[in-house]
């Protein structure tokens, strides 16, 4: 796993062998942030918050692409040496804050850190979380607005919105499947 483009570029990340963590391969990675470049057109000054976020690698690569800053969610001890492991490697330690909470707990806390322009999740698969997490970052208000939540299931996983959020966008790719939420755009009769 490297970091792909921007001031970190090629910097190789540590990685995990076991399967508490399952990183995003750098193919999927690579097409995940051409997407979100077209749909977004820069990532400079946006404020980042990865839920599940195993390596970080999808932080890290924002960052490396001039985000403003990223908090970084994992409940595993494992996980979170990593993610400090690679931030110290890519030198953005003043540009982030890891913590270790469950993701569900740990969302209340974040409200004045932001709204944030990019959400990632890549929570465990086949366990549906994403539905009550999705519908938690609605009724706190975390996700900006114009902002974009990236959500990473198994191939065979759908996504669907919340009350405010809707699913735009589902790619796939082999295992994984990428999917985008937004805040729903209101039409006029």
């Amino acid at each position: 796993m490297r970091i792909i483009s921007g001031k970190a570029r090629g910097r190789k990340l540590a990685e995990f062998t076991g399967t508490v963590i399952r990183p995003t391969p750098d193919r999927v990675r690579e097409a995940l942030f051409s997407l979100l470049f077209s749909r977004l057109g820069t990532f400079a000054d946006l404020k980042i918050l990865e839920l599940f976020a195993g390596s970080g690698a999808l932080s890290l690569e924002a960052i490396s692409r001039h985000a403003q800053s990223a908090i970084l969610v994992d409940s595993d001890s494992a996980a979170v040496k990593l993610i400090e492991e690679n931030i110290k490697h890519c030198k953005f330690e003043s540009q982030t804050r890891v913590i270790r909470q469950d993701v569900r707990q740990v969302l209340p806390s974040l409200v004045t850190a932001g709204p944030f322009d990019l959400i990632f999740m890549d929570p465990p698969y086949k366990k549906d979380l994403i539905p009550e997490v999705v519908a938690e970052i609605d009724r706190l208000n975390l996700l900006g607005e114009d902002g974009i939540i990236c959500a990473e299931t198994d191939s065979h996983e759908t996504v669907s919105g919340s009350d405010r959020l809707e699913c735009y966008e589902s790619r796939r790719y082999g295992s994984t499947t990428i999917h985008l939420l937004r805040t729903r755009t209101l039409t006029e009769d």
